[in-house]
């Protein structure tokens, strides 16, 4: 598959009483055409910060995005126009993410006046029409408001107005957090076929490993604004090469009653200040592997065989998770109503 979007060393600090925050740093990674690519890390790691400055919703502090061969920051005017419908968003919130002014017909038809899709609002309308009906939707909702809609369905309203451009890219900023089980796996299956039909290209962001190992092609770890691990899905579940990984993976609720009684290692320790990020590895104060090496000197991110890449100073080798995550296909059952 060939590159979509390209990454370069992106940096984003925040002034915040007391110094600057290091929310993002130093973050480089590619995206490919057709792939979906998911991200993890604990709340506070950067993963939405990163998905802004990846649409240009926020200004790196330094580093640049290329996006289908051209760097975002050279754009002006109509051009820069085009890079952003190319790529959109799919908010995590589909309570606040909708304004409750506005029908959902007049939500989804937004991007469309903007971009002067269509040659009329008669052309417009139908094409919102064809949206609501792709998402699960029926047209005649079109006339309602958010707060007639369940969460579900308002997530549906969200995904529609994020394919009104028809783009390529499509970044999901933890899209089923705020949804019960069931509905989860209606909005995923609905992703995965809306994928197959158009082309889709994704960066899934979530907090939840069983979500991420169902959907992504590859996984990103990120921790203190840092990647430490970019894997093959099924690569990085199985074999993690770096201690946070490994922790994260170990944390996710075991499903078989029978094996909840096993000994389990649990991350401890405080998460370190953004504000005071620590000398050398941002995990070395968490980690039990740590030495001075770890403290002193900070990890590149490096391959490691097989497109597997870890910031690590002594990388995992031999430990099998694939018994902590719940197997891949246990949401398949679940049907798009």
């Amino acid at each position: 598959m060939s590159e979509l979007l390209r990454a370069e060393r992106l940096v984003k600090e925040f002034a915040v009483r007391g110094g600057v925050a290091h929310v993002v740093s130093d973050v480089s990674f590619t995206i490919r055409k057709g792939e979906t690519l998911g991200l993890v890390g604990e709340s506070g790691c950067g993963k939405s910060t990163l998905a802004r400055l990846l649409t240009s919703l926020l200004a790196p502090t330094s580093g640049r995005v290329c996006f289908r061969g051209e760097y975002l920051d050279r754009l002006r005017g109509a051009a820069l126009n085009k890079a952003r419908r190319g790529m959109q968003m799919i908010f995590q919130d589909p309570y606040a993410s909708l304004d409750p002014r506005m029908t959902v017909g007049q939500i989804i038809m937004e991007p469309l006046n903007a971009h002067r899709v269509g040659r009329d609002r008669r052309e417009r309308s139908e094409i919102v029409r064809s949206l609501m009906t792709q998402v699960g939707l029926r047209p005649e909702y079109a006339a309602r408001y958010p707060h007639q809609f369940s969460g579900g369905q308002r997530q549906r309203v969200g995904i529609a107005r994020a394919l009104a451009l028809d783009p390529e890219l499509v970044i999901c900023d933890e899209p089923v957090s705020a949804l019960d089980v069931s509905i989860q796996a209606q909005i995923l299956n609905l992703m995965r076929d809306l994928q197959a039909e158009r082309g889709l290209t994704y960066l899934f962001i979530s907090h939840d490993l069983n979500v991420v190992r169902y959907l992504s092609d590859r996984v990103m770890v990120m921790f203190l604004g840092r990647i430490c691990e970019l894997a093959p899905t099924e690569a990085l579940y199985e074999r993690p090469l770096h201690p946070y990984t490994r922790f994260l993976l170990d944390s996710v609720p075991q499903p078989d009653p029978t094996r909840r009684d096993e000994e389990r290692t649990i991350l401890s320790g405080e998460v370190p200040s953004l504000v005071k990020p620590p000398a050398g590895c941002s995990f070395h104060r968490r980690c039990p592997y740590a030495d001075d090496l770890c403290r002193q000197q900070r990890p590149e991110l490096t391959e490691r065989g097989d497109n597997h890449l870890c910031a690590c100073h002594h990388p995992l080798a031999g430990w099998d998770a694939a018994s902590c995550i719940q197997p891949k296909n246990s949401m398949e059952k679940e049907n798009v109503t």
